[in-house]
């Protein structure tokens, strides 16, 4: 005895084909999320902070920078400021944070401490 459910081979294969898509389509959007563009302020607050001060100007006692000086600012290259974020800096409390953080969000949190430099 056969039984006749009233779907044939086409409607499968458009089920199979609905899956396909909607698989490819969430396995794309775990692997390369779209995602806002990054807030160096808050990496900042989240990772520097504590150190740096929540406006920049450093702490006398533990040695750290004013990255509102303009002198600081000038005198300091982005080349410098990504290595020292990326691996540490010898002799002194900074630790690197390369594992920590993406080269996207060194970049940003660069540009945020440019954005401190008086004016």
């Amino acid at each position: 005895m056969r039984i006749k459910t009233g779907f044939g081979f086409g409607f499968f294969l458009w089920i199979g084909a609905g899956l396909l898509v909607s698989s490819l389509a969430f396995h794309a959007g775990l692997s390369s999320p779209a995602t806002p563009a990054t807030d160096g302020a808050a990496i900042f607050k989240k990772n520097c902070m504590m150190c740096h001060g929540a406006d920049g100007k450093g702490f006398a006692a533990l040695k750290t920078p004013n990255f509102t000086d303009p002198k600081w600012q000038s005198a300091t290259k982005d080349k410098e400021m990504k290595e020292v974020i990326k691996n540490g800096k010898k002799g002194t409390a900074m630790v690197g944070f390369g594992n920590q953080l993406k080269d996207e969000e060194i970049t940003a949190v660069i540009a945020y401490i440019r954005s401190l430099k008086k004016k």
